[in-house]
């Protein structure tokens, strides 16, 4: 995908959160150089632990930062009172500190291998700050003494609204560099954060709680679940990764054997998902939409005489819904998974009886097919022309949709030339 039109000036919102992560991690650096660093070893341990976290970060489902180990180290010492039984006396800035270099420090390989790392720091820096801030002022006031089981509620609290303002910086972030629509991305950080953030939120509280117990002992033993958990899921990340490469490598047959052009149905499925975010479509809904345009056009194995450049949009009705049938048909064998196979199959359905995925690939790669070999004006030509078909063939909100993904990017997508 290219790059947006804007990309020339960061968004206002994207800078604003930068500034603020750099100006508290400059107080938190400038506050702690300047009164030291109390209790050295439990921030030496803290630090390695999140240090760690960083070293083992990798990129997770739809392309999410995963950092589980780190993000409950830093958590946890943002809301340790005590540590085996001493009470502890770092604050706010300390926190920030201690966390901000262990970060640096764990993010180098990924600088070195050029991955982004800047959002992730800023989120890490605003969100533990959060949580120090709701906590060590409270704790070091005596605030929270003879509060018994409720001091653990209280923990898992913070953690839980901890958690949500991540949420919240996480799709805020991702909607200022890609402009998709704010509402989705944060359904979808949502969600995620019912799954690895639960464990996440839920080892931070319990290492906190037993550090100030039986002290620094603890952290190596209530780290051990959530690195197995971590391991699991980067297992469970490689086989949709391999899953998704095999489904492309069968949607590949169609160009193998001359039926359509190469890479026809990677540039379908690509402008397809970018389309299906801008409707607002969950991540569940992209990626059945996602297969069912890389193999959308599976079913031109089956015609004796291919169709020239694979162009089925132009093709009568009749000849359009039985391609699509036996497409559907050859999905079925394939074990993905049936809504991939009912999308396929109703392609060539009336407009308004399609599911919203149907009608995405059924636009998307009628713009394909029509803005491919037209030369410069290509693109703007096929676009008025799906534009004054909208009354029957296309989804007006679809053809919508692809026009403004389309002028985010500059109408710079590939088409076969």
């Amino acid at each position: 995908m290219s790059a947006p039109c804007t990309a020339g000036k960061p968004p206002l919102l994207l800078t604003l959160v930068h500034t603020s992560a750099a100006l508290l991690a400059a107080a938190s650096l400038v506050g702690t150089l300047g009164h030291g660093l109390e209790e050295r070893g439990t921030a030496l341990a803290f630090g390695v632990l999140v240090t760690v976290g960083e070293l083992t970060r990798w990129t997770g489902a739809e392309g999410r930062e995963a950092a589980p180990l780190g993000a409950a180290a830093a958590l946890s010492y943002a809301l340790l009172g005590e540590d085996g039984g001493h009470p502890t006396h770092h604050g706010v800035l300390q926190v920030g500190a201690v966390v901000l270099a262990a970060s640096l420090l764990g993010s180098v390989p990924h600088l070195a291998s050029g991955r982004p790392v800047l959002d992730h720091l800023a989120r890490r820096v605003l969100t533990v700050g959060f949580a120090a801030v709701c906590f060590q002022p409270l704790y070091n006031q005596g605030t929270f003494q003879g509060w018994g089981p409720g001091y653990a509620l209280l923990l898992l609290a913070i953690l839980v609204l901890t958690a949500l303002c991540d949420a919240v910086l996480a799709a805020a972030l991702a909607h200022s560099r890609t402009r998709w629509p704010f509402g989705p991305l944060l359904r979808d950080e949502l969600r995620a954060t019912l799954g690895i953030g639960s464990a996440v939120c839920a080892t931070g509280a319990v290492m906190a709680l037993a550090v100030a117990v039986v002290g620094l002992w603890a952290l190596p033993v209530f780290s051990l679940p959530l690195l197995l958990t971590q391991m699991s899921l980067r297992r469970y990340a490689a086989v949709r990764t391999t899953y998704r490469q095999t489904i492309a490598s069968l949607a590949r047959a169609t160009e193998i054997a001359g039926y359509t052009p190469a890479g026809h149905a990677r540039r379908v499925a690509a402008l397809s998902r970018e389309v299906g975010r801008d409707l607002g479509l969950s991540e569940a809904e992209l990626t059945v939409l996602e297969y069912a345009a890389l193999m959308h056009d599976i079913g031109q194995l089956s015609l004796v005489d291919p169709v020239p450049a694979g162009a089925t949009a132009g093709l009568p009705v009749e000849e359009q819904r039985r391609i699509a049938l036996l497409g559907g048909a050859v999905v079925r064998q394939t074990g993905v998974p049936a809504q991939v196979a009912t999308v396929v199959e109703r392609l060539a359905d009336p407009c308004p009886e399609q599911p919203v995925a149907a009608r995405i690939v059924r636009a998307v790669n009628a713009y394909e097919e029509k803005a491919r070999d037209a030369g410069p004006g290509g693109p703007l030509k096929a676009l008025e022309e799906l534009r004054l078909a909208t009354a029957g063939e296309y989804a007006p909100e679809v053809v919508g949709s692809l026009a403004r993904v389309l002028a985010r990017d500059c109408l710079t997508w590939p088409v076969a030339g």
